[in-house]
């Protein structure tokens, strides 16, 4: 305390002792594939800002387009602004490229355009499933006449498996597991070439998808769901779907992109992997959790170390409950009131003597998403007036 000797007014600055928990960003891509080059820094995560950045590092100049580079086209066309780029080379070295990923912490969605099979599915899946802080945009097949087909590719992605198949440890997993870190997006897209745009090329949808997400978190919200958005250089399709057929892949977590009339080609799907009973069933209630979840462990690395005790408990509560408040005001957690929306519970509870003891501090958060509104029902009847 400071030593007052002469009478007067003085003015003291006390800290108020809250410590403002930020969001993460939610809007960086990372993408793995063949560069243009392919002797281009293979194996190394770069930044890229823009596409003439991204033409620049991988040998764009040559003019070879290749699916990575119709995905960056499309990821900046339709609203990305930041990108991790690995050039895995001829090989394909996606596992050497994912590990160069992960010392990157600002991806918080990841592709490998142009692969559509369940081995490199599996591996982006497993990626974001362990970090837990990043979303699999995954690529379905061109095609797919036989919808049973495309079906049991999404299945195999999410971690299917018949008899036989899979190790058990290291291979495809129970379906339950993923708990929702991606999402299979079909059929692919029909763009101008970025490198000659007197040609039509049909291409991968991954790279306009994540542009999209991007797009959508910074207008609206990590929370808002990025469907019902019309792709941006998007001329046509690989095959169109009916309202039949997509009724069939919808409940599968095959989202679509639909052709409608007078709005051009829509992303027209919010569906993650899970099974269609499991609450991650929807894009962005996964992604808001993700977001939620690294934007508390990154505002509370103060705690380590702290007392741990009711004042340090109680310092957590305001400050995550802080957070969440600003989420709810923002609408992205439903309910009338805070307490409907989300609940914060730090306390001798759930700190017990053997957990302190153990060197650990407990903290029980509870939220209520706001999930997209898939189906607008309106009930419309006709009467006949009565005659006087």
């Amino acid at each position: 305390m400071p030593e007052y000797l002469t009478p007067g007014v003085y003015i003291e600055e006390v800290s108020t002792g809250a410590r403002p928990i930020q969001e993460v960003g939610t809007t960086t891509a990372a993408f793995l594939g063949l560069a243009p080059d392919p002797a281009a820094k293979p194996g190394e995560a770069h930044a890229v800002t823009s596409w003439r950045d991204f033409t620049r590092i991988f040998g764009g100049q040559a003019g070879v387009s290749t699916p990575l580079s119709h995905a960056l086209a499309g990821f900046f066309l339709n609203g990305g602004q930041r990108a991790w780029v690995v050039n895995t080379g001829p090989g394909g070295g996606f596992e050497e490229g994912l590990h160069a990923l992960s010392a990157v912490d600002e991806i918080s969605m990841i592709a490998a355009p142009g692969q559509t099979d369940a081995a490199v599915h599996d591996l982006l899946l497993t990626h974001c499933e362990q970090l837990g802080t990043r979303f699999a945009i995954l690529d379905g097949p061109a095609e797919a006449h036989n919808l049973s087909l495309l079906i049991r590719v999404a299945s195999l992605s999410a971690g299917d498996r018949d008899e036989g198949e899979g190790d058990g440890s290291g291979g495809m997993r129970s379906r339950e597991s993923e708990r929702g870190y991606g999402g299979l997006y079909f059929p692919h897209l029909v763009v101008r070439d970025p490198f000659d745009s007197t040609k039509l090329v049909t291409v991968p949808p991954s790279g306009h998808v994540a542009g999209m997400f991007a797009l959508s978190d910074m207008r609206r919200g990590v929370f808002k769901a990025p469907a019902n958005m019309v792709v941006r250089g998007a001329l046509g399709l690989s095959q169109r779907l009916t309202d039949a057929e997509q009724g069939v892949l919808n409940p599968a977590g095959v989202n679509a992109f639909r052709m409608f009339t007078g709005r051009g080609i829509v992303l027209w799907g919010a569906r993650t992997l899970a099974p269609a009973a499991s609450e991650w069933r929807y894009v962005p209630v996964r992604r808001l959790f993700i977001m939620v979840e690294e934007s508390i462990r990154r505002g509370t690395q103060w705690v380590v170390f702290e007392p741990n005790d009711e004042r340090l408990w109680k310092s957590i509560r305001r400050d995550v409950g802080a957070f969440l408040m600003l989420l709810w005001r923002d609408g992205a957690l439903q309910g009338a009131t805070p307490e409907q929306a989300f609940f914060v519970k730090c306390d001798a509870e759930t700190n017990t003597p053997d957990e302190i003891a153990a060197g650990r501090v407990v903290i029980e958060v509870g939220l209520a998403p706001v999930r997209p509104a898939e189906f607008v029902i309106f009930r419309i009847g006709q009467t006949s007036a009565e005659l006087p």
